[in-house]
């Protein structure tokens, strides 16, 4: 399949069009919808699926009910594979600088890559509880992906930190697996799909520990145990459990995305514009990293697909003009 090139000089061979970081829903629609355009694209990311490939079960995308995460991701890379857009995966970008008329990446693996335009769909990074015990334990008891280390706790107890989404569908996840699930929620309710609140509440295995926070996480070599203390009553008490399973949000990259020189809201999250553009000529930003007045938090599947697409549409749009220049 031939591919869409600029020839904006003798400079621009070896120069991509675009560089999308990120492999998660965002970033691979744009691959799809940027190869659809003809357009000559590759993908850098640390991994393939980002938050989607740790859901145990996606039930929202339309026409795809009740999929493994994984699954899903498998489809969309699959998707994205069948016209042989490029892919690095396994190597982070540690910095985007400008360079004349293209903007370069540096990857933690030394790797140089230059294009007219770059599609941040980085993601977020997981929010962790900070306190005493979980650096400690981290691979030893303490997990941030129930799909990833559930099958570990076969029979025997955990404990879930969180009220959204994510939390109670791990939550429900290892219900199938382990003895026992406490869920720890620092509220007296849930934040996640009523659908979600109730299998949960009318699960036998899963235990609700309300009003609660984790202020530490005890063990010798490996998890032992919870403290936990009620915010209403102040009193603690220890639960014991052999995994901890942490699942309190997110956050952005504010460091990176600072060092890009792009403009960030007040959560420190990429300020866009409706068409995915940000600040800087030639960069747009799409799915969970996006942010802004124009932007309306909801992170789901489909909405970081959806910008996904619109990004990549911009895109083509930005070069068609460049090349009217």
């Amino acid at each position: 399949m031939s591919r869409f090139r600029l020839s904006l000089s003798r400079k621009s061979e070896g120069i991509y069009d675009c560089i999308i970081v990120g492999a998660g829903p965002a970033g691979l629609t744009s691959a799809l919808y940027l190869a659809r355009f003809n357009l000559n694209v590759v993908v850098v990311s640390k991994d393939v699926g980002g938050q989607m490939a740790l859901a145990p079960l996606v039930d929202d995308y339309p026409g795809i009910p009740g999929v493994p995460g994984t699954r899903l991701t498998e489809m969309f890379e699959e998707h994205v594979k069948r016209y042989g857009v490029p892919m690095i995966i396994g190597d982070s970008v540690k910095s985007i600088s400008r360079s004349s008329e293209t903007w370069c990446i540096e990857t933690e693996g030394d790797k140089r890559l230059c294009g007219y335009t770059i599609i941040l769909a980085t993601g977020t990074v997981r929010r962790r509880l900070n306190v005493p015990g979980e650096d400690k334990f981290i691979g030893r008891g303490v997990s941030y992906c129930a799909v990833c280390d559930g099958p570990f706790f076969k029979e025997r107890i955990v404990a879930v930190v969180g009220g959204g989404d994510a939390a109670l569908t791990s939550a429900l996840y290892l219900s199938t697996i382990t003895r026992k699930v406490y869920l720890i929620h620092r509220r007296d309710a849930f934040r996640a799909f009523p659908f979600y609140i109730e299998k949960v509440k009318n699960n036998p295995k899963i235990e609700l520990i309300m009003n609660s926070i984790v202020v530490e996480i005890i063990g010798e070599k490996k998890v032992s145990g919870v403290r936990v203390r009620n915010i209403i009553s102040n009193q603690e008490r220890v639960i014991e459990t052999d995994g901890v399973f942490i699942e309190i949000g997110s956050e952005p990259p504010r460091e990176f995305l600072r060092s890009i020189g792009l403009e960030l809201d007040e959560m420190g999250y990429v300020a866009v514009n409706p068409d995915m553009s940000t600040n800087l000529p030639g960069i747009y930003a799409c799915g969970d990293v996006a942010g802004g007045k124009y932007k309306h938090r909801f992170e789901q599947i489909i909405t970081a697909a959806a910008e996904g697409a619109i990004a990549a549409y911009s895109v083509y749009k930005y070069l068609l003009k460049m090349k009217k220049q």
